[in-house]
């Protein structure tokens, strides 16, 4: 895990001085000026802004142009995800599940107000569904922009800037060609084109951080790994545990106490947040994805006891676990990095939620720094030696890391942006366009999933028919929903392709939709405003007294 930048020549091999031809171990790393283990900043040579630098953890500066390197990878990596993430939105592929909630709460927290979020329920407070506090660091930028595009453009800018220290990384260690393919690797891997083009999560704030911390842990700056890992405590419940497998590596590999302190701080954290802060937000006082790891076998203790084998099965996650690792062509398992990716895969692989098993949404996005990671801490191993074979072998494994990242880019949603539907607005769309623009700003909506994002910056909106009810997130069967209540009404009978989900009506079946329709105008005062290819807006016409 050792870089190189000051002994690079300019075709990108690394010469390295007779006394370091020796073999190191895997993930060994000679300490650079001014970290040798006196820990005296006095006897660093470097200037004072070097000093900084590593004391960041960004380890030595790179020379143009291949300091502009990483940059340039992020911002055309920016320009990408944008492209899908807003062509989708406009196209009415975004969902209120889960663009339309997070719009809710990032708008509250730009409002100065609590992120309660009618989408989840009345007076649904949004951090007793998961704890994701840092999402407020977003709420100045809504202010400005006040908008799910909003979101999405952040999203995209937070995926994308987490190349810049794996390719920084990648370009000391293996050389400005190596990094191009790390880039690649990394920027159009699944996990991460999966996370771009479905709407917006909060896990797109733990990306970039983790990319950080694994840079500074390939250069031994411990603390600073530290320092960019530990605000995953305030992205979601589960990255406490991600957290803590950082901990673990540094405890391995550096300062024990250090790790020990960092791993205990994660598991802590985690056990914190899902124990007492969740259930303290929550209307029912309970966890609300609890019965994810404990409803196949009646308690968290069963679900250990039969974690072995659930594992694996059904076959489906043992296809992710390999698809995980296939970005880096599995050599990124040949580094100790990788085990910072087990407690993800742990708990998706034991949840018993199937849409944590497979490759869509965006639950690999945070996996994918790791992934790369491994990769480049797997070759350096490789271009320490100058020898014909380790180039020839570091040379063939980006190469088949390309081959297999073209090979997947098709199935993925990044081929988005070279399909001509992508690029065509059609009549249904313009028409959605139309009768949306009649509901006023400040009015009360209850609208179908994917029309519901378009109103959440200017509107209260709810899912229509109800959905949750009673707050419980995981029941579709409901047969007596409750009556509508929102001043108006907007139904798709024809929703658009939404990737990932199959294309129909979500949460209940187009029928069930439609006698909630007739229902809402035969029995609880609502009529029809206007209908248009298959979309059909309704008003109350006794509004519900406040």
């Amino acid at each position: 895990m050792r870089t190189f930048a000051d002994n690079e020549d300019q075709g990108g091999r690394v010469a390295l001085p007779a006394s370091t031809q020796a073999p190191h171990p895997a993930g060994t790393t000679t300490a650079p000026p001014g970290d040798r283990a006196s820990g005296d900043p006095t006897s660093d040579p470097r200037t004072p802004a070097l000093r900084l630098r590593g004391a960041l953890g960004f380890g030595a500066v790179l020379r143009p142009p291949t300091a502009l390197l990483p940059w340039g990878w992020a911002a055309a990596l920016f320009a990408l995800y944008a492209t899908v993430a807003v062509r989708r939105h406009l196209l009415m592929r975004t969902t209120g599940y889960d663009l339309g909630i997070f719009d809710q709460a990032v708008r509250a927290y730009a409002e100065l107000r609590a992120p309660v979020v009618p989408l989840r329920g009345e007076g649904f407070h949004l951090l007793g569904d998961h704890f994701h506090p840092l999402l407020a660091a977003l709420a100045p930028l809504y202010r400005l922009w006040p908008s799910p595009l909003c979101l999405l453009t952040a999203q995209s800018a937070l995926l994308a800037v987490a190349v810049v220290p794996l390719a920084r990384w990648a370009a000391r260690a293996l050389g400005p060609r190596s990094a191009h393919a790390v880039a690649a690797g990394y920027g159009l891997s699944w996990g991460i084109a999966s996370a771009a083009a479905f709407d917006f999560h909060e896990v797109a704030l733990a990306v970039p951080l983790l990319a950080f911390a694994l840079e500074a842990l390939a250069h031994r700056r411990w603390r600073p790994a530290v320092a960019w890992a530990a605000p995953l405590l305030l992205v979601k419940e589960d990255l406490g545990l991600t957290l803590a497998a950082v901990g673990a590596y540094i405890a391995l590999k550096g300062p024990r106490r250090l790790g020990a302190a960092t791993a205990v701080a994660g598991v802590a954290g985690s056990l914190i947040e899902v124990r007492l802060l969740l259930p303290a937000f929550h209307p029912g006082g309970a966890y609300a994805h609890g019965d994810n790891l404990t409803g196949g076998h009646g308690s968290l203790l069963a679900t250990l006891a039969h974690a072995p084998l659930d594992a694996l099965r059904p076959d489906i996650k043992a296809m992710t676990l390999v698809l995980v690792f296939a970005p880096s062509a599995l050599l990124a398992l040949r580094s100790p990095l990788s085990l910072i990716a087990v407690p993800t895969l742990a708990w998706r692989m034991l949840s018993e939620n199937s849409f944590h098993w497979g490759t869509a949404f965006h639950y690999s996005a945070v996996l994918m720094p790791v992934v790369s990671a491994g990769l480049i801490d797997a070759l350096t191993v490789w271009r320490r030696h100058d020898h014909a074979l380790g180039a020839r072998h570091v040379r063939a494994s980006l190469a088949t890391v390309l081959a297999v990242t073209l090979v997947m880019l098709p199935s993925f949603p990044l081929a988005q942006v070279a399909q001509r539907a992508t690029w065509r607005t059609t009549g249904h769309i313009q028409a959605a366009r139309a009768l949306l623009a009649r509901i006023p700003d400040g009015a009360t909506v209850a609208a179908s999933n994917r029309l519901v994002p378009q109103l959440t910056s200017r509107c209260t909106v709810v899912v229509f028919p109800t959905f949750p009810v009673a707050g419980k997130l995981y029941e579709y069967d409901n047969k007596r929903l409750p009556r509508p209540t929102a001043e108006w009404i907007v139904h798709d009978r024809h929703p658009p392709e939404a990737w990932p989900y199959r294309t129909g009506h979500w949460p209940y079946p187009g029928r069930q939709q439609e006698a909630e329709l007739a229902a809402a105008q035969r029995l609880h005062g609502y009529r029809k405003v206007a209908q248009r290819d298959g979309i059909t807006l309704l008003r109350l016409a006794r509004p519900a007294r406040r």
